[in-house]
């Protein structure tokens, strides 16, 4: 799944989740990187002091009254021939005494002396020891899994004259450093734990928090529609960002408001007034032969001319010929407005209403007939015109709650067949509950106020009725009742 596609609630969580993770392993990893530098000034730092406590001590056997030797190089395998194996007994370290080619003079190492003629220091480490200022060099490596270092220094007499030089191998065990730190690891996992899960319920609070009202804002946005009054966005406790998003939207529904509302009015007088001037053109046009036939007879009047009967018979069949052609176009336009022919059929009304209903996706519209035919004559796609336009009009009156519901309801009274329409959305007014049914009456910021009209106009040809009862805030109720059986 790629990260874009993620909602900002889940990108949220994770990020909290994420950024806890790396913390624990930062915390971790400073952990055993400080657990190794002091390992080492450690190990360092002891060997330190046990090649000077050691050189002490071989100091003072050679200065003591008990060596009657004198102090040379050839002479100190013989000085420290029984005491090597106290002092390293003593200080719990190996110690090796080399000459300054680098050849074993004496080690308290058992078994070692066999080899001393074969046991010699490379030319690094003398060259190491003799060229630094301390004179002294410090070798780590790493054998069978384990590390070692050793020290190498000048032994010095009372003149301070190098006359061997003494190494000391160091075996680097870590046993109670390593225990301490896997202990603070489990601790630190213990803790990665819990924070994790502290981590995990304030990411999904704090997410909820962010994303809730842009949840609300987005529902509002979807349910946008310029057929129906729209909602303003009102979200408290919010950031100031979601605030400035709100106010913008809100500023929009207001500006989208007015603009629809000039919109339906633009349309519908502009409607109109096609149509006004289409009837007027057509009017005005036998007017003008009418006019011009009155003004003749007017002018050319003569009581006591002989031929005034003819005349008067000529003037009024023209008279009479352009009243019939406005009567026609009064006609032509009257069957205009008509709705189509019917086409009477004999069907099954809950199928049809069924039918009329799938054209519609939400989900809050309910279905219910007493029985599962009921026939009845009528025109299907007039049928189909009237549910449609009842629907719609009940999903248009729907303010933006949280519970809407349109309920369609289908039965049989004797002869008659009553369909009802019941929706609980915004209602009509008691000043505007007689008007409904009126050609051009609207409440809505669209249309041209015919649905209900034509509505009426369909059942009222096949001899049938149709009553709202409202309540405003409560809801509405459409019923429809015609006759199964109608002769047109």
């Amino acid at each position: 799944m790629k990260l874009k596609k993620l909602s900002l609630r889940i990108r949220i969580f994770l990020a909290m989740i994420l950024l806890v993770f790396l913390a624990s392993v930062l915390i971790a990893a400073v952990a055993i990187y400080q657990y190794k530098e002091q390992s080492e000034d450690y190990h360092n730092g002891h060997l330190e002091r046990k090649e000077k406590n050691i050189q002490t001590h071989l100091k003072r056997i050679l200065n003591g009254r008990q060596n009657t030797w004198e102090v040379k190089t050839e002479n100190i395998p013989i000085i420290f021939k029984e005491e090597i194996y106290n002092i390293a007994d003593i200080h719990k370290l190996q110690i090796n005494l080399y000459d300054l080619d680098g050849s074993l003079l004496i080690s308290s190492r058992a078994g070692i002396q066999k080899q001393a003629a074969d046991i010699c220091l490379n030319a690094e480490i003398l060259n190491a020891i003799s060229n630094t200022a301390e004179h002294m060099y410090m070798d780590v490596h790493k054998e069978n899994g384990e590390i070692f270092q050793s020290s190498y220094t000048y032994l010095l007499d009372q003149q301070s004259k190098a006359i061997a030089i003494l190494n000391l191998p160091y075996l680097e065990k870590d046993d109670f450093l390593t225990n301490e730190i896997l202990e603070f690891l489990e601790r630190i996992a213990y803790a990665f734990i819990i924070i994790l899960l502290m981590a995990i319920a304030v990411a999904f609070l704090l997410s909820k928090y962010i994303t809730k009202s842009l949840q609300t804002i987005s529902e509002k946005i979807n349910a946008t529609r310029l057929e129906k009054r729209n909602e303003r966005i009102d979200v408290d406790d919010t950031s100031e960002e979601i605030s400035t998003l709100v106010n913008s939207y809100n500023s929009m529904i207001d500006e989208l408001e007015e603009s629809a509302i000039q919109l339906a009015r633009s349309e519908r007088e502009q409607a109109w007034r096609e149509m006004a001037k289409q009837v007027a053109h057509e009017i005005k046009n036998p007017l003008t032969p009418m006019r011009l036939t009155v003004q003749n007879f007017q002018r050319k009047f003569n009581p006591e001319d002989e031929n005034i009967n003819e005349k008067l018979d000529e003037y009024t069949k023209t008279l009479i010929q352009q009243i019939d052609t406005m009567s026609a176009i009064a006609s032509a336009f009257s069957n205009f407005a008509k709705m189509p022919a019917q086409q009477n059929e004999t069907l099954n009304v809950v199928k049809i209403v069924k039918l009329a209903l799938d054209i519609f996706n939400e989900d809050y519209i309910v279905f219910h007939a007493q029985e599962e035919e009921i026939i009845a004559k009528f025109d299907r796609t007039q049928l189909i015109r009237v549910i449609t336009n009842l629907v719609k009009n009940g999903i248009q009156a729907m303010p933006e709650h949280q519970d809407p519901k349109i309920e369609i309801d289908v039965a049989s009274e004797g002869n008659s067949v009553v369909i009802t329409v019941s929706d609980n959305g915004s209602g009509i007014s008691e000043e505007n509950i007689d008007k409904v049914f009126e050609p051009k009456f609207t409440t809505k910021t669209s249309g041209m106020g015919l649905g209900l009209a034509m509505v009426k106009n369909i059942v009222e040809t096949y001899k049938g009725s149709i009553t709202v009862i409202s309540e405003k805030n409560v809801g509405t109720t459409f019923k429809v009742k015609f006759p199964k059986e109608t002769i047109l």
